[in-house]
């Protein structure tokens, strides 16, 4: 086991702190700090950063911050503490916009079409707050287009897999050879094949209607294009190598 590095351990204890609160505390929390639709009077403005040290249940929690310890300490040992934590919540936010793009489509698409049908302002907020159509509106726009749109602005997203997807994309170009072992089957694989697939799929997934459970995987795939865009900016301008530490 590898020495846990100071950034990281940082990240792992306020995850635990936020994810104790969630227990303790329960939807107060979700209120304040989960990532709410920006339109949504839930939203704050400090949600696209906090949303990330929040999580779901004990596995959601687990796998993220068992990640962020075996794909992030290398990358702080390398960066030093202030690139990394940049790398990081740069790549979070990153993730949380691309999701928040979607859902400002979805929610577009639907209120467009309400608009079309004839019904005004108030009455299309009192349906986001109620769910509440005439059936002639649900019969013309069609009930998956409007539970889409419902979905998305209502959504509350959390968790820092966005992130990690980011420090995912930096190990594997750092690290390309190194082989990272499945659990199912338990196969060794190298991450330049691995991360790949896990963002491929991730794309699958969000277009198609497979999808098990309520994941943001457009998340993940904008947290890896974040962490790939800053890569490769830094490897262009020759400073993977130099560390920000003061």
């Amino acid at each position: 086991m590898r020495n846990i590095t100071e950034t990281v351990k940082h990240l792992l204890i306020i995850n635990g702190i936020f994810f104790l609160a969630t227990l303790t505390l329960g939807d107060l929390v979700y209120d304040l700090f989960a990532l709410h639709y920006p339109r949504n009077p839930k939203f704050q403005i400090w949600q696209p950063l906090s949303h990330m040290f929040m999580h779901g249940d004990i596995s959601h929690i687990f796998f993220n911050m068992f990640g962020l310890y075996m794909f992030g300490t290398p990358l702080e040992q390398m960066w030093g503490k202030q690139k990394f934590i940049f790398f990081y919540l740069s790549t979070g936010l990153g993730a949380a916009g691309l999701q928040l793009l979607l859902y400002y489509y979805q929610v577009g698409q639907v209120s467009d079409a309400l608009t079309d049908f004839g019904m005004n302002a108030l009455q299309i907020d009192d349906f986001y707050q109620t769910a509440y159509l005439p059936t002639a509106a649900i019969d013309q726009i069609g009930e998956s287009t409007l539970s889409g749109g419902f979905n998305a602005y209502r959504s509350v997203m959390v968790g820092a897999s966005g992130a990690l997807y980011g420090v995912l994309v930096g190990f594997a170009m750092i690290f390309p050879n190194a082989r990272l072992m499945l659990l199912f089957p338990p196969i060794p694989v190298k991450a330049k094949v691995l991360v790949p697939i896990l963002i491929l799929s991730d794309l699958f997934f969000g277009f198609s209607s497979y999808s098990i459970g309520p994941i943001a995987h457009f998340a993940h795939v904008g947290g890896a294009i974040t962490g790939l865009i800053m890569m490769r900016f830094w490897k262009k301008n020759d400073s993977n190598a130099n560390r920000w530490d003061l």
